[in-house]
């Protein structure tokens, strides 16, 4: 090969991983926001996640209402619940239907997941799940009530798609090795029991959670549960590789200007951390 081209080759930058990975591979702690499908209509989230891509999301988490959400706190629940009384209501088909709008009409769009639980996936049918998450080129799934031991035949299925299991505070050294080695993407790790929702203060021990979860598998470690101002993103950035928020999104969710404000002091706190 020609020195010219040699040069060439050596100055090109590394392709980014395909999938949810796609997030953490820009060599800063990344943003993951959380927002409800449907909420406060179809128009309304469909602008909120165009809002989320020009702040500086770097990974938008969507969440499909849902009537028992048990990971879920108190904004969270009121946003599905409006949702689903909506005109037709909303569920996952019409999720999957809104985040392929998105896609398809974002340039440089961030990866989405969807976040639901188990009984949607499997009243739609797994098969068409994972086929209709392919075709909108949506990149993967988190599903808090899905244990390792329920995954292969969603695993079976799912091919091309991230699948994102939950790390615990409570979760033992197996489990934790069962999380990192089975997920695909990254890893969620709940910064504290409980549901979601917005705190005061991170939990003292978080450090040393984040580095339980990290020594556990090769992927990436996103820490959510709890994280809601900018000043506790920076914290959590300075530990995990990612940080989730969404109950502090969502309450914001109808308000596009404050939205917009939000996410992007969020994403100036995450990406200027310094670890």
């Amino acid at each position: 090969m020609p020195a010219e081209d040699v040069e060439n080759a050596q100055s090109r930058p590394e392709p980014l991983p395909e999938g949810l990975g796609r997030a953490f591979a820009r060599g800063l702690p990344a943003l993951v926001v959380y927002l409800m499908a449907g909420y406060p209509d179809r128009a309304g989230s469909l602008a909120a996640l165009g809002i989320a891509a020009a702040a500086g999301a770097d990974l938008i988490e969507l969440g499909v209402p849902y009537a028992d959400p048990l990971a879920d706190g108190p904004a969270i629940r009121e946003a599905a619940d409006i949702a689903r009384a909506a005109e037709g209501g909303f569920g996952l088909a019409e999720t999957i239907d809104l985040a392929a709008e998105f896609i398809s009409r974002t340039p440089d769009a961030p990866p989405v997941a969807l976040m639901t639980y188990l009984n949607p996936l499997m009243r739609m049918g797994l098969g068409r799940v994972a086929d209709e998450l392919r075709r909108g080129g949506i990149g993967g799934v988190i599903v808090p009530d899905m244990p390792v031991e329920a995954t292969p035949p969603w695993l079976a299925v799912s091919q091309g798609l991230d699948t994102v299991l939950l790390a615990a505070p409570t979760s033992t050294s197996e489990r934790l090795i069962a999380v990192g080695t089975t997920s695909t993407g990254f890893v969620y790790c709940v910064s504290t029991t409980g549901v979601t929702g917005e705190r005061d203060a991170l939990p003292e021990d978080l450090s040393a959670l984040v580095a339980r979860v990290k020594a556990s598998t090769s992927l990436p470690v996103a820490v959510g549960f709890g994280v809601s101002t900018p000043e506790q993103a920076a914290m959590v950035a300075r530990e995990a590789d990612g940080v989730v928020v969404g109950s502090a999104v969502v309450r914001r969710q109808a308000d596009p200007p404050e939205l917009t404000s939000f996410i992007t002091s969020l994403a100036a706190a995450v990406h200027g951390a310094r670890r």
